[in-house]
């Protein structure tokens, strides 16, 4: 062991690695362990912390790098304690701050809520020509949920507000308002019902898509038997293996400037799942690095 597992956020792979140096570490894990706005069943408060102590039964090999010898630095944990556009403000800045050292964020949610912050950062470090890809259930687009703009149900509105280029993957439950929201701002998109029965595993973006991505991935954005520990289950979605290539086909046509896994609510005693959250996280760490090879 070469840290000690005696904290509720541990560094990420502690068991095999010691903490990079901030300026000199390609991934940055930021974990936000922020709910307050879930709408059925609660614990992505729990998200972060349960993937980084999962994380100290990875391996270094991926399977197919390590992608931990480009150094990955565990960030403190964003307070999370005070008002929500504070929490946002603190994300931002956190964000910020990695990017200005060189670093790709690696965020660790909490309710989705939490990518807003994500995305200002990015803005807030000078990055403004870039774009998002969305593998989700849910499509997120409301204005507001229950009276909430900051609500986890209307965090990629907030996105196209920005004026932020969008690509949805997997959706499968989303409201007229939201399907009139893709229409009005350009949304590109390839919702479940085409993606899984057609077991499609890549798509193309659009010539005019950014050439910077930020991904970012909500568990629920996969199918419930691969992930029931979410708070908002919906059947139909995406397969794991569909997910990583997914991912990989859009690293291999643009630069991932980070990425994000959102919504993960774990069950207690399901081990399981907490390991496969964790292996997501290093598995799509190793697809953006050797996308940069």
């Amino acid at each position: 062991m070469t840290a000690e597992l005696n904290e509720e956020f541990p560094i990420f792979l502690g068991s095999e690695i010691d903490q990079a140096d901030p300026k000199q570490a390609m991934f940055h894990v930021l974990p936000v362990p922020y709910e307050k706005s879930v709408s059925y069943g609660g614990g992505t408060a729990n998200g972060p912390s349960t993937i980084l102590n999962a994380s100290w039964q990875l391996e270094k090999w991926d399977g197919k790098s390590n992608p931990c010898d480009l150094g990955i630095y565990t960030c403190p944990p964003v307070d999370c304690s005070v008002s929500s556009q504070q929490v946002i403000d603190n994300i931002a800045n956190a964000t910020a701050e990695i990017i200005r050292n060189g670093g790709i964020p690696v965020v660790l949610g909490g309710e989705h809520t939490v990518t807003y912050g994500v995305i200002k950062g990015l803005k807030d470090a000078g990055i403004d020509d870039f774009g998002i890809v969305q593998i989700d259930a849910h499509a997120d687009l409301r204005h507001a949920y229950e009276g909430d703009i900051l609500s986890h149900a209307s965090v990629m509105k907030r996105a196209v507000d920005m004026g932020i280029p969008l690509y949805q993957l997997g959706i499968r439950a989303f409201c007229e308002e939201e399907m009139q929201v893709r229409e009005e701002f350009g949304v590109y998109y390839q919702d479940a019902d085409e993606l899984v029965p057609n077991n499609i595993n890549s798509i193309t973006l659009p010539d005019d898509f950014p050439q910077k991505v930020f991904f970012t991935v909500d568990i629920d954005g996969m199918d419930p038997s691969v992930f029931p520990s979410t708070g908002t289950p919906v059947p139909g979605g995406l397969s794991w293996y569909q997910t990583l290539n997914l991912f990989e086909s859009v690293a291999k046509q643009r630069e991932i400037i980070g990425f994000d896994v959102m919504e993960f609510a774990p069950i207690e005693g399901f081990h399981a799942y907490d390991f496969a959250a964790s292996m997501l996280t290093y598995k799509l760490m190793g697809i953006t690095a050797r996308s940069r090879q």
